[in-house]
């Protein structure tokens, strides 16, 4: 299993974009955790295309989307023309669940369900075998710098149990609150990709990004 920094722009200087992404990078963090929220969903507003059209052309990332919208289906095809390659959708914004992530293979990316705290894990076990990962929210979705909420702990290793007893090499994200003090915690939980925005962004990019990519490193 292939463990996974995706330090999440949102929590970046955004006068200083392009070099801080270019210092998580060279420090080893694969995927970069692009997070859409559409003021409807949720009640923040953030970014869309053509922020994610200008950066992925300056970094060889992963462009990992995560669309906090009312009905992603929507917006999938415009998302990989920008330059997606991964689209995670929630479980709570679509009507039809399965149609989304049918839509997102259409247009050649990998899929991603996520669920919000208050979404029991047993309400992904339909969808495990159509889609490449799941997102366990482990903070209210919208706002940065929350808290993490403990008993996503238990909501991890149940995923993880569902996807081992169908016999799925599935990734599991984990995004909101995760720090160096915490993210072991995360990782024995059945975690293998993990989202950080403030923890990377805040002070050093490059030292941080190394510091996580060590304890990451402890689990391959």
């Amino acid at each position: 299993m292939n463990y996974i920094l995706a330090p999440s722009i949102l929590a970046a200087d955004f006068k200083e974009l392009g070099n801080e992404m270019k210092k998580t990078e060279e420090n080893g963090a694969e995927y970069l955790h692009f997070d859409v929220m559409d003021g409807m969903f949720v009640p923040s507003i953030s970014f869309g295309m053509p922020v994610l059209a200008s950066i992925h052309k300056v970094t060889n990332q992963v462009m990992d989307v995560h669309l906090m919208v009312q009905e992603p289906i929507r917006y999938i095809e415009d998302f990989q023309k920008a330059g997606a390659d991964l689209v995670t959708i929630h479980l709570e914004a679509c009507r039809d669940v399965k149609e989304t992530i049918e839509k997102i293979r259409l247009c050649g990316l990998k899929a991603g369900l996520s669920i919000c705290p208050e979404t029991e894990a047993e309400a992904v076990k339909p969808y495990l075998k159509d889609v490449d990962m799941v997102l366990v929210m482990s903070v209210h979705p919208g706002f940065g710098g929350q808290k993490f909420i403990k008993e996503s702990l238990d909501k991890i290793r149940k995923i993880r149990q569902l996807a081992d007893e169908q016999g799925l090499d599935l990734d599991i994200e984990v995004d909101g609150g995760i720090y160096l003090s915490n993210v072991r915690e995360v990782l024995e939980a059945g975690a293998n990709v993990i989202v950080a925005g403030s923890a990377v962004f805040g002070g050093d990019p490059g030292k941080n990004t190394k510091d996580f990519m060590e304890i990451l490193r402890e689990y391959e």
